[in-house]
Parts: structure tokens; sequence; C-alpha cells
């Protein structure tokens, strides 16, 4: 029989610090060749504008194999409908039954790729984070903030973006929460990218950019990027000379960067041997071959790999599993 859940069901079966624990695993998993994960599949439309990710795939020997669909359609807004959309589904790996359909409207992407980047900012970041600079003032960009706090002790944080009065909604947003008044988290507009680079350690970029917002030259000894708006051709935050200036550039999936990620810009502009590129699962498998020092510059690429929907989709399975059971 198929299960149908959504959204509301589903946010009450995602524990944050599980689903980190969960990602870490799966990235090892995906790098150690114990995962099945074919090209990611672009739909892309022009009128309206927008685009469709299809990312599946399944964990050897396991019980699932999983496809998601996540979708942007970016003049809804204007239509009183929200941007992103999107679906997952579960189904049998020894019979193909189609298990459990996860109505998320995108929400589970959302919540993994956040998850993401507290797990690079957990093995990449240095030791003492001065501040955190949030690059963007979209869903993402509130979303990677709210996840280091499991990983990162931090106090103060800068956020820019394009719009000042975006960046102002969003910092007012966020102090109104519960959950960064009991952080204590001090939040500030920067007034350039000069100012966050210059102010802060570690820094993650959350915006759709086709050309680059960072170059190689603002960037300070000791300061770790993630990199996360680059999940798609053409997309790019980071300058190709600011790879090949990083002392570690980290990958969630080698092959997906050098195809359309941060990575893509650095190899194809000679900036960066795609030799020199780590896969993060390596690093959480080995810590000894990510950062060596804080003097170190560090980057994460991460362009989303179908192994975390695998992950967060088994999360929310066996959650379920064990409410249902009464565990």
């Amino acid at each position: 029989m198929t299960t149908v859940l959504q959204l509301d069901e589903i946010k009450r079966l995602v524990d944050v610090p599980q689903l980190i624990a969960e990602l870490e695993h799966g990235f090892v998993l995906y790098s150690d060749g114990k995962v099945n994960v074919p090209p990611v599949g672009f739909l892309h439309f022009d009128n309206p504008p927008g685009d469709v990710h299809i990312k599946y795939g399944y964990v050897l020997n396991d019980d699932y194999y999983v496809l998601k669909m996540a979708s942007g359609f970016y003049e809804n807004p204007s239509l009183d409908l929200p941007a992103s959309d999107g679906l997952i589904l579960v189904f049998s790996q020894k019979t193909g039954e189609l298990k459990l359909i996860l109505l998320d409207k995108c929400w589970l992407t959302d919540q993994r790729t956040a998850a993401a980047g507290a797990v690079a900012a957990k093995y990449l970041a240095p030791r003492n984070v001065r501040a955190i600079g949030i690059i963007g003032t979209g869903v993402q960009a509130r979303l990677q903030l709210e996840m280091l706090r499991n990983v990162i002790n931090c106090q103060r944080c800068l956020i820019w973006g394009r719009n000042a009065e975006k960046v102002r909604e969003m910092i007012g947003e966020l102090k109104a929460r519960e959950y960064f008044q009991d952080w204590g988290l001090d939040m500030e507009a920067a007034a350039s990218i000069d100012d966050l680079t210059r102010e802060c350690n570690l820094i993650v970029t959350t915006t759709p950019a086709r050309s680059p917002l960072i170059r190689a030259d603002q960037i300070q000894k000791g300061t770790h990027i993630t990199a996360m708006g680059s999940d798609d051709h053409g997309k790019q935050e980071l300058d190709a000379d600011l790879l090949g200036k990083a002392d570690l550039v980290v990958a969630d999936s080698i092959s997906q960067c050098v195809d359309h990620g941060e990575c893509h810009f650095g190899v194809k502009q000679g900036a960066l041997d795609e030799s020199r590129i780590v896969e993060l699962g390596t690093i959480i498998k080995e810590p000894a071959a990510g950062r060596a020092s804080d003097e170190q510059i560090t980057i994460a690429d991460l362009t989303g790999v179908a192994i975390q929907d695998i992950q967060i989709a088994k999360l929310v399975d066996r959650a379920l599993s064990g409410r249902l059971s009464g565990a």
C-alpha cells in the first residue's frame, strides 16, 4: 500500500540533528562508491522562466530507491503562488512498489540543502569563527544560517543582498524568531561584499548569480566559503581564480561540480586542476584530508546530490514507522 504524506505531517517527522548525521553518512556512502546516482535531469522554461531538477538513485543493497522532482518558477510570487514546488517518491528496491509519496512542496529539498551546508562547515570551518557571512536573502539564506547553530559557535553574522530592503526584512524576521533570540546571534547588514569578506571567516553564498560575486583578492587567510547557489549550468558565485587560490576545494560530488558547479568554471578556465578537488564524503571519513590549519582558505562547492534526497526520505520513513509502531 502506498502512503501519502502532506507537508504538515512531514515537518513533524524531521529531526535536524538526525538529518545532519544522516547526510554525513550518506556523503561517505557516495564517496565510497556505494550509491548509484545518475546525472541530474534538468528541464528549463523561458516563458514563464522556470526550471525543474530531477534527482534519483539508491544505496546499493538498501530497501528503497528514490526519485525527487523540485521546481522553481520565478514569477509565481506575482500570482500569489510559491516559487518552489516538488515531491519525493520512495519505491521498494526489492519489488518496485511505490511505498511513499512525500508531497513536501520542496521543503525537504530546502532542509537537506541547508543541512549539507552545516556538514561542510562542521568539517571545514576554522576553529574560531569570528563572524558568519551570508550572501543572499532567500529561503536558503535563512535556512543555512539556522542550520549553522548546530555545528558552529559564533555570536555575530553579517548579511548582504542586492536589495538592501530585503536584507533589513530578513534580519527583522529572524530577530523576531525565538530560535534566534535563544541563540543570541548579533545580525547586521553588510554595506558591501568587501565589508562582509573583511569581517567574516565563514561565508555562505546562496544566490542564483550568473556572474561572480566574490573575487579572489577579497578573501582573507583562514576563511571557509560554502557555495550553494551554483546548482545548474551557467550559475556562478565565485571567481574562478578564487578556486585556484584556495588551499582546499571540496565538492559534494566531483562529477557534478565539474559539470555545473563552481568547480566547472575553475577547471574550464584553467585556475583549478580537477585532481585537486576532494569529495566531502572523503573528508568526513578521513578528517585529516580536510582543513590542516586555521590559515588555510577552504571552499565547499555544493550542487546537491541525490544521496541527500535518499537519506532524508529514509529519515522520514523511519520516523513514520516508529510513530505508527508506538516506538
